[in-house]
């Protein structure tokens, strides 16, 4: 493993490299969720993407390693941030694999810079508002910090130090980032022609109906629905505790879709 920062426009962007670059298949980036870090989303799942290809994981704004700034915390803005890490070591197209929150940044990045795109898989994609299932939004509404899993805040002040301010602002950025989400156009989405793998749980926090919606508005996608909840199928740290036999099933679909 290798790591470091890339400096964007607006902040020094922390990512880590698995495998080697010299294999036929392009990279693949991992986009984590809310909250998370590199570790806590993909740490379990991690070993059996990289055994043939490079896989490049990012931390986003105010997550890991990756320092808050004063500017909101945007799918867009994250995935201009992400551009500017690809052009830095000069890799590309990629293929995608993004989680819940980061399936946000990874539509933004295959609308905004289809050419970096090769393949695109969006897990648990928060990709409308009704989507959501009951009381998601209103849950968001009246969140605070004490709704936040200890996980995640643990792993944040191992990173970065007990700072009370700086895991109230990781909070603080993922509720606004999603409050502020409106719904994308569908001919925006339809307008993604790489192909896609929309995976999601049959107990997530997205739907199946919108799950669904999803893959037949994309202009070339496929759907894997799969036994489980909001990230263990994923191997995910707060969702799969002990239990990766989905995750083991889901992986190797995934490399099937990839390959």
């Amino acid at each position: 493993m290798a790591s470091g920062y890339v400096t964007t426009a607006d902040l020094e962007m922390y990512y880590e490299t698995y495998g080697s670059d010299d294999h036929a298949l392009p990279p693949l980036l991992l986009i984590h969720g809310g909250g998370s870090t590199i570790a806590t989303n993909w740490s379990n799942i991690l070993p059996l993407l990289s055994g043939d290809r490079q896989v490049i994981a990012i931390e986003e704004e105010g997550h890991g390693r990756t320092r808050a700034t004063d500017r909101p915390l945007t799918s867009e803005a994250s995935a201009a941030d992400i551009v500017e890490v690809l052009t830095a070591l000069d890799v590309g197209p990629v293929d995608v694999l993004a989680f819940s929150a980061g399936a946000q940044t990874a539509l933004a990045l295959a609308m905004s810079a289809p050419a970096r795109v090769r393949r695109l898989i969006l897990a648990s994609a928060p990709w409308r508002r009704d989507a959501m299932i009951d009381g998601f939004w209103a849950g968001l509404e009246q969140g605070t910090l004490d709704d936040m899993p200890d996980l995640f805040k643990d792993e944040h002040r191992r990173l970065n130090g007990d700072d009370p301010a700086s895991v109230q602002r990781l909070f603080d950025l993922d509720r606004g980032r999603m409050l502020a989400f409106t719904d994308w156009l569908d001919d925006d989405i339809a307008a993604v022609r790489m192909p896609t793998l929309i995976i999601a749980a049959d107990q997530d926090v997205v739907t199946v109906s919108g799950a669904v919606r999803l893959s037949t508005t994309l202009a070339h996608a496929r759907l894997l629905i799969v036994p489980g909840n909001h990230g263990d199928y994923l191997g995910e740290a707060m969702a799969s505790g002990d239990d990766l036999t989905t995750m083991h099933s889901t992986a190797a679909l995934i490399l099937n879709f990839l390959s």
